[in-house]
């Protein structure tokens, strides 16, 4: 009877239920104690003695003025001590050209924690550079300008930070600026966060409001400060010390190389865990292979902009090591005994690709030192020692290398460097990279921002809808400018630049950021002009530059040597003409002999390094010097070039 009753059905159903749950729940507590053990374990393995954190942000929002304001306020400089401008900027590139290229750090002081800062590039062709950096550190600041907001870069290094999972700062800078607008531009700050899906805790980022050039910072805009102290405390609440075991076996991942005349090769990075001591052994776990009975020569820790020798550092600091030979961007130093390597650093792969030669023009072996195959080869395999996002490949002609980065304004750099070194060479135009998926050709495409004047749009537009751009966005602001969004192939954009300053009068602002890869796009027209050509060695003469004043624009000065195939200026027309350009006026038309003294020349256009390898087409060079930037046609003979091109119409045809 009892059987039958409703109360013993009820149980006759449950009871398995609950055997069932708490079977579960027995099932799942080894793995619950082992994630929270693991939680409770890092969370107590944290050195709170040290924080290692990132400044990344858009080209100009002013990262390395803000280190700055840090060094000083820290005590790092004394107080009477002068200090340059941007002092983080070493290269004198980086000077010029007002952006940070290599990533870079330093170490201060307070509160008796050691804060390792690095100084990130804002520009995506330097992004192996903001890669590497970020593999060392802990937290992020992201600095924003008050009136631009986040930038296409901003996007960029922001995607790279959210790939770490790091905790983000945000910081208003430049708050003093006239048309800030710092509500707003945190709303778009929020956006873009959700835009790259940032978890729960990156998106309640705290904010901080800075005048980076003044070195005041302040938690609400209606605090007074007049010092970075609200950043420091910032710093040290928000960005959580190292995981690291002084105990653990050591294990130093490589993510920078310097070089010291003393010492030689340095190799620099962060001391994820043990300790490393002097006059012991170590084992080096490379690519392929791991070498064991390694000994340092010099140890080092940073203290502001200065390496301090140490007999032995720390797990958890940013460190720098000397003495290991054959060392490279993501090897691993660890036990001797019981080796552990850390997984190697990934960098995004290049998109594009030039052509480095040795010089052979007529004017070869003048103005450098280092001319030889050799001198460049060697050149080129140390560049690559220290900067990952670079590739060199050899090519079916020994005298020519084959170059990859992430884009022209990379190559520039590696370019003008090596020039200043005193390197003598010649350059091609860019090529993207392209790779075969499913049987397609697959290029790369980049995500085009502009902001210009709003009666410019139809003649941009235009220009790049001609090589293949396509508007997706456009957004008038109501004060005279428009800001316009494309997606456009990454070899639409070579040689755009100039073009594109020209046409907006130098009033536009151009960003642009890699945007995967899509099926090939066909033909894209590049230079629609022609090129005026020596056709013979010699001076140039006021009076043959007249004659050219209405068949184009001229590259050179009055004076300059030339020779047979050099490139001497723009035409006005699309094909190419070659000209004598030395040409001198006859004495029997001479009515006076200073009559050439009273003809103004409409000044030539002077091309800068970027303007030269915009400019070039497919079948000329760059030739750089130490002292000249010369163009010119890959085949200097004018008959061969005849020759050449009928081949290639007949072959078309």
């Amino acid at each position: 009877m009892f059987k039958d009753s409703l109360f013993y059905n009820k149980i006759e159903i449950k009871y398995p239920m609950i055997i069932l749950f708490n079977l579960h729940l027995i099932r799942e507590i080894p793995r619950l104690f082992l994630t929270n053990f693991g939680w409770y374990l890092k969370e107590n393995m944290r050195k709170e003695n040290f924080r290692n954190i990132a400044i990344i942000a858009h080209v100009d929002h002013g990262k390395t003025t803000l280190v700055d304001g840090m060094l000083k306020q820290s005590g790092t400089f004394k107080a009477h001590q002068e200090v340059e401008d941007r002092v983080m900027d070493s290269m004198d590139l980086e000077k010029e050209r007002g952006i940070t290229i290599t990533a870079k750090n330093t170490a201060i002081q307070y509160n008796d924690v050691k804060i390792n800062i690095m100084d990130t590039p804002g520009h995506a062709d330097f992004g192996g550079e903001v890669e590497r950096s970020l593999n060392l550190v802990d937290g992020a600041l992201l600095l924003v300008d008050s009136s631009e907001g986040p930038l296409p870069q901003t996007r960029f290094v922001l995607k790279k930070a959210f790939e770490k999972n790091l905790p983000i700062i945000l910081v208003i800078n430049k708050i003093d600026r006239a048309d800030a607008r710092i509500d707003d531009v945190v709303s778009e700050v929020y956006d873009l966060f959700i835009d790259l899906d940032a978890n729960d805790e990156q998106i309640e980022f705290p904010i901080l409001y800075t005048n980076a050039k003044e070195g005041v910072a302040y938690n609400e805009l209606v605090d007074t400060s007049d010092d970075l102290k609200p950043l420091f405390d910032m710093i040290l609440s928000k960005i959580p010390g190292p995981v690291a075991d002084d105990e653990h076996t050591p294990q130093f991942l490589v993510t920078n190389l310097d070089y010291d005349s003393y010492v030689g090769q340095v190799a620099i990075g962060r001391l994820n865990n043990g300790k490393l001591e002097m006059n012991k052994q170590y084992a080096l776990c490379g690519k392929d292979k791991i070498v064991n009975g390694q000994k340092f020569s010099a140890l080092y820790t940073f203290k502001g902009l200065k390496r301090i020798q140490v007999d032995t550092l720390e797990a958890g600091d940013i460190i720098a090591v000397a003495g290991i030979e054959n060392i490279t961007i993501g090897d691993t130093i660890s036990s001797n005994e019981d080796p552990n390597p850390l997984p190697r650093i990934q960098i995004d792969e290049p998109t594009v690709s030039m052509l480095f030669y040795v010089n052979n023009s007529p004017f070869a072996g003048k103005e450098g030192t280092y001319l030889t195959t050799r001198h460049i080869n060697d050149r080129l395999q140390k560049e690559i020692l220290s900067n990952v996002s670079l590739h060199v490949l050899p090519t079916e002609k020994v005298d020519v290398f084959e170059v990859r980065g992430r884009g022209e304004l990379q190559m520039a750099v590696l370019i003008e460097t090596m020039r200043r070194e005193g390197y003598e060479f010649m350059v091609s135009k860019p090529h993207v990279i392209t790779h075969e998926e499913n049987g397609k050709v697959m290029e790369p495409m980049e995500k085009l921002y502009l902001d210009i004047p709003d009666d410019k749009v139809g003649i941009i537009t235009e220009k790049l809808s001609g090589r293949k751009g396509k508007m997706t966005n456009l957004i008038n602001h109501g004060h005279g400018r428009v800001s316009m969004e494309f997606s456009i192939p990454s070899r639409g954009l070579i040689g755009f630049r100039s073009q594109f300053l020209t046409d907006t009068q130098g009033a536009g602002i151009m960003n642009k950021l890699f945007d995967g890869f899509a099926p090939w796009f066909g033909r894209i027209p590049q230079r629609n002009t022609g090129a005026m050509i020596a056709d013979r060695k010699g001076k140039v003469t006021t009076y043959a530059c007249v004659g050219m004043a209405d068949r184009g624009e001229l590259f050179i000065n009055v004076g300059t040597e030339v020779y047979d195939g050099m490139v001497i200026g723009e035409r006005n027309k699309s094909d190419d003409l070659v000209v004598n350009i030395t040409r001198e006026k006859k004495l029997s038309n001479m009515r006076a002999s200073g009559s050439d003294n009273t003809v103004t020349l409409r000044p030539p256009r002077q091309l800068s390094l970027d303007q030269a390898i915009e400019f070039i087409a497919e079948d000329e060079l760059v030739e750089v010097t130490p002292l000249s930037l010369r163009l010119r046609k890959m085949e200097l003979d004018q008959n061969k070039r005849l020759s050449q091109r009928k081949k290639e119409k007949y072959a078309e045809s």
